[in-house]
């Protein structure tokens, strides 16, 4: 069992990420509800940045990105299960304003 006392720093430049809950089963446009099961493309989710290392340049703790959860790792700490990434694998950042973008809003 981890030592609660203890603080985890990412190393380098690696993310640390707890996906955002209700990015399972969801539901069309038409009100069809469509499982987590059901992956007819690659989907990507959202998650809340929960560490991040010294080098990471562009998110920070709290933010919210979105990402791939193929072929990235997973760590469990204190029975929390969370994604360890590189940095240049998160696709976004929300934000709430920025200078430039899509200029779509969540």
């Amino acid at each position: 069992m981890p030592d609660p006392r203890l603080e985890i720093q990412m190393l380098h430049d690696r993310v640390m990420v707890r996906t955002v809950e209700g990015t399972g089963e969801r539901r069309s446009s038409a009100g069809i509800v469509i499982p987590a099961t059901a992956q007819v493309a690659k989907r990507l989710i959202w998650g809340e940045v929960f560490g991040v290392g010294h080098h990471v340049r562009t998110v920070k703790v709290g933010d919210r990105v979105l990402l791939s959860p193929d072929d990235q790792y997973e760590v469990e700490v204190q029975g929390v299960g969370y994604l360890v990434m590189r940095e240049r694998d998160l696709h976004a950042v929300a934000a709430e304003r920025t200078e430039h973008g899509t200029g779509l809003y969540l």
